[in-house]
């Protein structure tokens, strides 16, 4: 193993990567540059320009890019955002829209229709709650900026009915004013904010949705995955190894402060009883890497990504991930 390879990494900031972001875990043999920054924003870097060494990823459109050959990187089976997203649906209260099944047929914005939030909710739609999610008409742009569009270009199946906004509206605008039925996004739009129209989530009390959700399927929905650029990986075949032992060590140090009492380290007065009560609930690990103990939530993310004409084939979700780190376990 050579000394002090030098390496971009660029990830957002989060319990589970603050450690490797301040120093406190690092990866051996690299010396790293940390980029830390928004999500959004890395993606598009990432896809678009190849801008770094390794970089947290979208695992939807890292299965578009891989499902066709063009992928720039390969995974690292380490999973730093996952989030249940039935929150992340927002309704016009006047459409009569009470449950998932009122959305089939409806005019619904996405920021992005290969954004992994995305990709979740139309795959729980579809086999969770039996909604036809081709009947739907997708719009896609910025949630409150105008001239966002897709970070790598798709390429759907005609009759998918996705098109973007024009360039001088925003997923907020539509919705506020009644030409959207519904938007779904991680960040609320500010018309549900500010209450400055007739928007409200589908499911106000989410939390006990997502519960049902998870206690019928198991999954906690992977968000992002760490990646690392394909060249670095074939000059330096040990690194895809050591990058996922970092990365398991600093989530190992954030899963340990969670239940820490004597002195809280993070800002929630119960949060070591809530901590326990998860991990009770969730089998012992809420936030688990490694890949074979994720396979079939990954293999479920494919076969979302097929059915929603984002897959250009099946791929095995071996096909994700670095053969080195296939049996690494964390």
């Amino acid at each position: 193993m050579p000394e002090n390879l030098r390496l971009t990494l660029a990830c957002s900031s989060s319990d589970r990567t603050r450690p490797i972001i301040d120093g406190r875990v690092g990866v051996a043999g690299v010396a790293l540059t940390v980029l830390p920054g928004e999500p959004e924003d890395i993606f598009r870097r990432a896809l678009r320009d190849r801008a770094f060494d390794v970089t947290e990823l979208s695992m939807g459109s890292h299965i578009v890019t891989t499902a066709r050959g063009d992928a720039p990187y390969i995974g690292i089976p380490v999973f730093p955002s996952r989030s249940f997203r039935h929150a992340a649906i927002y309704v016009r209260t006047d459409r009569g829209i009470r449950t998932a099944k009122d959305l089939a047929g409806k005019r619904i914005g996405l920021p992005e229709y290969q954004q992994t939030a995305a990709l979740w909710v139309r795959g729980a739609l579809r086999e969770y709650y039996g909604v036809d999610t081709r009947g739907i008409a997708w719009r896609t742009g910025g949630m409150e900026e105008t001239g966002l569009g897709e970070r790598v270009a798709l390429k759907l199946p005609p009759e998918m009915d996705v098109k973007p906004i024009g360039p001088m509206e925003t997923l907020n605008g539509l919705l506020a004013s009644g030409d959207l039925d519904a938007v779904v996004g991680p960040r609320p739009p500010s018309c549900f904010l500010g209450r400055s129209a007739p928007v409200d989530r589908l499911y106000p009390d989410f939390r006990t949705e997502e519960e049902a959700y998870h206690r019928a399927t198991g999954f906690f929905p992977i968000m992002h995955c760490v990646a690392l650029r394909k060249e670095l990986a074939a000059a330096h075949p040990w690194l895809p190894l050591e990058l996922f032992r970092a990365f398991a060590g600093a989530r190992a140090m954030a899963v340990a402060d969670l239940t820490m009492v004597n002195v809280l380290r993070a800002s929630l007065p119960w949060i070591a009883a809530e901590a326990q009560k998860q991990i009770d609930f969730m089998g012992g690990d809420p936030w688990p890497y490694g890949f074979r103990r994720n396979r079939d939530e990954i293999a479920a993310m494919i076969r979302f990504a097929l059915a929603d004409g984002l897959a250009a084939k099946e791929i095995a979700p071996e096909e994700l991930f670095h053969p080195s780190v296939l049996d690494a376990i964390a």
